[in-house]
């Protein structure tokens, strides 16, 4: 690897930036209904299959409830200085104390709009989530914000939550776990089988099994595992950079947005809402950004689409062991690790999914406004952490090994290697965005009581019986 410099300044001296700020949801709620008339074919609610329920995609009135009830959907922008001639920005996506991800933003949306569905018919809707932990947590976090602002009862609205086991230390107690009525009324449910995205058909076949006769009692359940439940809260973004530093700027330069992604529905959701803004004549499809994906060796799956049409593993560069350092190493595929601890690592069991539906749409995003794909692994992201750390701050802990989310780290090492190794175009600024990082320091997890084993669709409507 190269020895690029990261500087604020070309003195190399820092900075005195202010961060510009903004509530996504709130700030932006007038736009909100033009994403979901972009995204959504029929934003109506879908009543004749209970399988299939959707309480629509109206939202409430943003009222002083609603509003608290947002209050956490904040996001940053913050200038980091320049790596080998790109100036770097980094989205901040981070800052709601109760997640640590950018989940926070579509979770809260999702609830909003069950929120308002039981305002209007007096229907309870029980959301069902498969998750590789943090959209889960965030769904848990906005439920339980939602009870507490007053918007609901707790037995209008609850949520049961299938994770993985392999996600195990990710979740985290609130107040659904400790007070012994919520967490009755929603379960936190480990899936110990494999591979770990099973979850996702476990959770699809509950529903598909017992909605009917959830129905007749009169509940609904809603199954919320799917793109536009989360394109529509992603369009802020978009919204947000035109506010903030807009592309079409006087004297701004071609720029690429890098992610760290399993199945990329946060820059999916960032280019439906640049198409609005290019739609509304406010932003310009010449200058829209291109797309940097990073993933790691457990799933490159989106890197691979990418850059071959499949998703076949055999596409992956052969790494042999070096007797002098103990690593894995490959000097062939600069989009893939050149050291490695192991060829099969899985550097952050969040990003789970394989052969993601979203690859196609995505690829053609990057074919039309550029970009590449990149895959990490942790032993690149130890050697560059001093790096990062001089780069991103307080977004990073010093101790690396405190570290429960990695997706920030994961994104800054794929474009420092990314720059590196010639992927990213000359004079092109780069947005890190900055989708989930968070410490053993900003949660306790869950206690074993808290949560309940399953296997089957039997087990799973036990607890949610129970």
């Amino acid at each position: 690897m190269t020895s690029n410099a990261v500087t604020d300044q070309p003195t190399g001296t820092r900075a005195v930036t202010t961060t510009p700020s903004a509530n996504l949801l709130t700030d932006f709620y007038e736009l909100l209904p033009e994403a979901v008339a972009r995204c959504v074919p029929n934003p109506d609610p879908v009543l004749d299959d209970p399988a299939a329920f959707s309480p629509g995609f109206a939202l409430p009135e943003l009222d002083p409830a609603v509003r608290e009830f947002l209050s956490v959907a904040t996001a940053g922008w913050q200038p980091l200085g320049e790596y080998a001639g790109h100036r770097l920005s980094l989205l901040d996506l981070t800052g709601n104390p109760g997640t640590g991800t950018t989940k926070t933003f579509a979770s809260l949306l999702i609830v909003a709009r069950a929120v308002e569905y039981i305002r209007r018919t007096g229907e309870p809707v029980v959301i069902v989530s498969p998750t590789s932990a943090n959209k889960g947590v965030a769904l848990r976090d906005a439920v339980l914000r939602a009870i507490e602002a007053g918007l609901v009862t707790p037995e209008q609205l609850r949520v049961v939550v299938l994770a993985p086991a392999s996600c195990r230390q990710k979740l985290r107690t609130s107040r659904l776990s400790t007070d012994a009525d919520l967490r009755a009324l929603n379960p936190m449910l480990l899936y110990r089988g494999t591979p770990a995205d099973g979850v996702k058909a476990l959770g699809r076949a509950y529903v598909d099994e017992h909605a009917a006769a959830a129905r007749e009692r009169g509940v609904n359940l809603w199954f919320t595992l799917e793109l536009r439940n989360y394109l529509v809260a992603d369009t802020a973004r978009a919204f947000f950079e035109q506010r903030v530093d807009p592309t079409d700027a006087p004297g701004a330069r071609p720029r690429l947005h890098a992610h760290a992604v399993s199945s990329a529905f946060g820059l999916l959701g960032y280019h439906e809402g640049r198409a609005l803004l290019e739609e509304r004549g406010t932003a310009s499809r010449a200058t829209r950004p291109a797309s940097l994906l990073v993933q790691h060796l457990g799933t490159p799956d989106m890197v691979i689409n990418l850059r071959h049409g499949d998703f076949d593993r055999a596409h992956r560069p052969r790494y042999t062991p070096d007797a002098a350092t103990g690593l894995f190493t490959q000097p062939t595929d600069p989009r893939f690790p050149e050291v490695t601890y192991d060829p099969d690592e899985v550097l952050d069991p969040t990003f789970y999914t394989r052969g993601p539906v979203t690859s196609p749409a995505m690829n053609e995003l990057i074919g039309t406004f550029g970009g590449d794909g990149i895959v990490v692994s942790l032993a690149e992201c130890v050697q560059r952490y001093p790096r990062l750390r001089a780069l991103l701050g307080h977004h990073l802990p010093t101790d690396l090994r405190t570290l429960r989310e990695w997706s920030l780290t994961m994104a800054a090492t794929g474009v420092l290697n990314a720059v590196d190794r010639g992927l990213v175009e000359e004079g092109r600024d780069i947005v890190v965005h900055a989708s989930g990082s968070y410490t053993t320091a900003d949660y306790e997890p869950l206690d074993a009581h808290a949560i309940t084993e399953v296997a089957s669709v039997g087990d799973v409507a036990a607890a949610v019986r129970g």
